[in-house]
């Protein structure tokens, strides 16, 4: 009796990359920074936000492109960032402060999601204005983060956006665009649309991004960091030596 035929081996799981020690830590600093997100204010229109003379950081978005998410994730926080149930329909500037032993050291500024069919056309057009206006004239922005959902890609808004910021982006204004829900993506529709959208990002980085898998959280945040502290991040994060035995 013949013997049945063996199942063909399976391919070896690709090795993840080796991580490096000062890397890690560097991540790990800035997550632990990040962490300790706090609200400040929410203000219904641009003149109501009180001045700050800490760097600031802004999220925008399209609705539905996962920008609670991604400040959730980034904060390690469940509820700091709040998603209406209603795509578009939560209309304020929403500040929080973040800084180690309750001293804060910058600002993250959760702007509204623009582009959902549901809200009134008005109300667009307003707030439309109101964000074109703060990432003009906000004189404390250090950085921008960009969420963009990759199976759609950047939008006309978004190009709009880019527009916008492109002059503070030439200045120094700092720019990310974070590709969120990545992990709905294969690696070859990935690898596509990072290098697609780092030819339209106008100067920018460009990161993919996944709440859900975790991808590109620490990179993300070690970033930021770097935003806030360019002089901390310059230097390695030195390795302290073995202990010696006794």
């Amino acid at each position: 009796m013949t013997s049945p035929r063996a199942k063909s081996a399976a391919y070896p799981p690709r090795a993840a990359p080796a991580v490096d020690p000062q890397v890690a830590e560097r991540e790990r600093v800035a997550l632990g920074w990040l962490h300790t997100a706090h609200f400040l204010t929410s203000a219904p229109q641009l003149e109501h936000l009180p001045p700050v003379d800490l760097p600031e950081i802004a999220f925008v978005g399209r609705s539905n492109a996962g920008k609670s998410t991604a400040i959730n994730t980034l904060t390690q926080q469940t509820r700091l960032a709040f998603a209406s149930k209603t795509p578009g329909r939560t209309q304020h500037i929403n500040l929080f402060g973040i800084g180690k032993q309750k001293v804060d050291d910058a600002v993250l500024a959760d702007l509204p999601g623009y582009g959902y069919a549901a809200v009134p056309r008005e109300a667009k057009l307003r707030w439309q204005r109101v964000m074109g206006n703060y990432l003009m004239t906000r004189e404390s922005l250090r950085g921008v983060v960009l969420m963009c959902d990759p199976r759609h890609g950047l939008t006309e808004l978004d190009e709009i956006l880019l527009d916008v910021i492109r002059p503070r982006v030439e200045q120094g204004l700092k720019f990310l665009v974070l590709l969120t829900k990545s992990d709905k993506l294969t690696r070859n529709e990935a690898a596509k649309v990072l290098s697609i959208t780092r030819l339209n990002a106008g100067g920018g980085e460009v990161k993919l991004f996944s709440a859900l898998k975790k991808q590109g959280v620490g990179e993300a945040a070690e970033l930021l960091w770097r935003w806030v502290h360019p002089d901390d991040a310059a230097a390695p994060t030195p390795v302290p030596p073995p202990a010696e035995d006794a």
